[in-house]
């Protein structure tokens, strides 16, 4: 029996039947939903073989997008994510010619190995040795070099928003192109003391976090000066994080950009830095054994941190699935964290630039 989540006239966001592409609900509802779309296609492949049988093309067509081409794991064939090309031309530079799209994995009891390992590389940080990670790159560089190729968006749910980022983070860092992100439940591997709901205790552990940080930094020999600076060099691109603080997967997020904050009055200069920017492994590796510090996946300089705020969720997959995203019902927290400046204050629920 196909789900109704699959269905775009019943799930999808049939709300929005003109996008204005200033809108922030209309420009995360359409990230969204190309996603969505990804998901459909991977079921499709699965599932359904007549084209009249299809599924997924409603969840692009709908705001106006081409499907232009597919991203295929080699390994295990699975559709991880997808090219849309806008159908017209449009002046703005609000409308995307082109957004990559890239789904997320169902870690369930049957999932296939393959997904498990995809699960481990992200954790183990060492996504960027995985095939899939190197076709994604290939195609978004071919696809930011071609002649109008425009205005390009990335867009990624679960580990498919990991693989977002860090493309993302190779196309600042090796083209210096900045491309528009958006980061749906994006992973955070770590403990997530964000769901605690006793504040003081949850409070009390971020600072003893924090405290242990600045001490692993300071046995780190912090204080010698970086010749790279990830953080600096990233700065200046800011995604687009979407987060629930109900889901274990990605609510750490909001805990991170908190302590950044508080870490100002425990450090000064580079021994902050050191701390802000790796985490508690990654420092104690440096400090016992002395290695070298290594750029970490997860870990932003910048982001529009959106956080949903429609109450607490039924459960772990609510709060984890796509969907939720394009609920016209829902109302978002939205902040602007940037570095070196760590805080710039709340942000109206609009999309800035």
């Amino acid at each position: 029996m196909t789900s109704h989540r699959k269905v775009f006239n019943i799930s999808g966001p049939t709300h929005l039947t003109v996008v204005d592409w200033r809108n922030a609900h209309h420009r995360r509802t359409v990230a969204a939903s190309l996603i969505q779309g990804v998901y459909t296609l991977e079921y499709d492949r699965l599932h359904r073989h007549g084209p009249n049988e299809a599924l997924a093309p409603p969840w692009w067509n709908f705001f106006n997008f081409n499907l232009d081409c597919v991203l295929v794991d080699d390994v295990d064939l699975s559709i991880f994510g997808a090219v849309y090309k806008y159908k017209y031309r449009d002046p703005s530079s609000k409308v995307p010619n082109y957004v990559i799209a890239f789904r997320g994995e169902a870690l369930r009891q049957d999932s296939r190995p393959e997904a498990v390992e995809l699960a481990f590389k992200c954790i183990s940080n060492k996504l960027q040795q995985t095939s899939r990670f190197q076709l994604a790159m290939q195609r978004v560089e071919k696809i930011v070099a071609s002649p109008g190729a425009g205005n390009v968006w990335l867009a990624g749910h679960s580990l498919g928003s990991a693989m977002a980022l860090l493309v993302g983070k190779n196309m600042v860092i090796k083209r210096n192109c900045f491309l528009e992100t958006y980061l749906f439940n994006p992973p955070f591997p770590s403990v997530p003391l964000e769901l605690i709901k006793d504040e003081k205790l949850k409070g009390g552990l971020r600072f003893a976090g924090n405290v242990v940080k600045v001490g692993l930094a300071l046995a780190a020999d912090a204080r010698k000066p970086q010749e790279h600076d990830p953080f600096a060099a990233l700065s200046p691109w800011i995604p687009h994080l979407f987060v629930n603080a109900d889901d274990a997967v990605c609510a750490e997020y909001i805990g991170y950009f908190e302590s950044r904050k508080k870490l100002q009055g425990l450090a000064d200069g580079e021994i902050q830095r050191l701390a802000m920017q790796n985490p508690i492994r990654n420092l104690i590796k440096c400090a016992a054994f002395g290695k070298d510090l290594e750029d970490t996946l997860h870990l932003l300089p910048s982001a529009y941190l959106n956080v949903i705020n429609g109450g607490p969720s039924n459960n772990f997959r609510e709060a984890h699935r796509i969907h939720q995203w394009w609920n016209p019902n829902f109302r978002f927290d939205i902040q602007l964290y940037q570095y070196p400046h760590v805080f710039r204050g709340k942000q109206p629920n609009k999309f800035v630039n």
